[in-house]
């Protein structure tokens, strides 16, 4: 493993990083992290670990409940785009076609 003084900020690639958060094992410079606890930690792993017992329970029940309708809002949205497309292709004119060109001579098998 290379040496924290080799390492460089996650948020300021320019900057040397001063220590690592112990939860999500990035290197930060002095401005990104913080002492919480006795342990270093980054930003958004100090909100996860201030956050309630309750509030991760209820940010976990609202993801259970929202993946499955942005799935099958996709699956409509896709459906609807395919049966507009359809649609419009049936829309079309018969005389949108060339009509000889199932006739045409190289189509044909029985020559």
């Amino acid at each position: 493993m290379a040496a924290l003084a080799e390492q460089r900020c996650f948020n300021h690639a320019v900057r040397e990083a001063a220590a690592r958060c112990l939860d999500c094992k990035r290197f930060f410079c002095r401005e990104c992290v913080t002492e919480h606890a006795g342990r270093m930690l980054c930003a958004l792993c100090l909100v996860k670990a201030s956050q309630s017992p309750q509030a991760r329970r209820r940010a976990r029940a609202i993801a259970v409940l929202v993946r499955p309708a942005q799935v099958a809002a996709s699956v409509l949205f896709l459906w609807l785009v395919f049966y507009a497309i359809g649609q419009g292709l049936l829309m079309l004119p018969d005389t949108f076609h060339k009509q000889d060109l199932w006739q045409s001579s190289v189509w044909d098998d029985s020559k």
